[in-house]
């Protein structure tokens, strides 16, 4: 038999992947959003009772065992080891956690990884993804608390260094957000990490207004990955105001076309539009 539950959510799911083929206004993907997150919620509460239905049928079991091999003991039955339980439920919530960053939701997010680390003090993937998450919901501070304690930790984590950075770029601590970033490229330990360490970079340079490092990191953020569209709207701003005009509106060109569902392709279209009717192209850094 088909559950009425699961055979709803999967309604759901198949209509929003025909829906996401047909969206282009914001407000379209702004409802899709809103939808996406909800069908998560809903698919995700059904797993949890999944889940401790597997683990009660698992005790169960256990009980089961117990019985055959000792009678006199099958009143009885001993917990699971508290540190085993305490990593499963930490390991959910971060899944979570991860989820929910992925789908926009960074307050509940942080709900998730904050009672993973309450199951499991100290865990480095829980502590770097709360940190993510509150970044992302704007709690710079309470970001940089956390990072802090994964660097204090593992001084090599390259993520947490560049996410740090990005922070004091946020805060305008330009001294400080230089010195993480290019320390994270030096660590060259992971592929993301040098990425977003050139971009944030070449952020850091527009914002001071020292155009000419601003592409050269730009440029290179886009070599290391081209799916980063907002680095070719930014990169583009940085040639503006460099002085090479015509080389922006191509940059912006490429970003348009790079994806065109992609917000930062739109965004890229929308100011190339712009400054071909004569329009400003903004000073400050891209949105958060």
């Amino acid at each position: 038999m088909t559950d009425p539950v699961l055979e709803a959510i999967r309604h759901e799911i198949a209509d929003l992947e025909e829906r996401l083929d047909r969206a282009a206004a914001p407000a379209d993907r702004d409802e899709l959003k809103q939808r996406i997150v909800a069908v998560f919620k809903r698919t995700d509460a059904g797993l949890a009772e999944y889940a401790t239905a597997r683990e009660r049928i698992k005790s169960l079991v256990d009980r089961f065992k117990r019985m055959g091999a000792d009678p006199d003991a099958a009143g009885t039955v001993e917990p699971r080891p508290q540190v085993r339980a305490d990593h499963l439920g930490a390991s959910t919530y971060i899944e979570k956690g991860w989820s929910l960053i992925a789908l926009g939701d960074h307050a509940g997010a942080s709900q998730e990884l904050a009672r993973a680390l309450e199951l499991a003090p100290g865990d480095l993937q829980a502590q770097s993804l709360l940190g993510w998450a509150q970044m992302l919901d704007l709690r710079y501070d309470d970001a940089l608390a956390t990072f802090s304690r994964v660097l204090a930790a593992e001084p090599g984590n390259a993520l947490a260094r560049v996410n740090v950075g990005y922070i004091c770029l946020k805060k305008r601590i330009f001294g400080e957000a230089i010195e993480h970033l290019s320390r994270a490229i030096r660590l060259d330990s992971d592929r993301k990490a040098n990425l977003y360490a050139h971009y944030y970079l070449g952020l850091v340079y527009l914002e001071r207004e020292m155009f000419a490092d601003a592409v050269n990191f730009l440029a290179q953020a886009i070599v290391l990955g081209p799916n980063l569209i907002e680095a070719y709207y930014d990169l583009g701003r940085a040639q503006w105001y460099g002085g090479d005009r015509d080389a922006a509106k191509t940059t912006w060109h490429k970003g348009a076309n790079a994806n065109r569902f992609a917000p930062w392709a739109a965004r890229c279209r929308d100011l190339l539009e712009s400054v071909e009717r004569g329009g400003a192209v903004p000073r400050s850094a891209s949105p958060a």
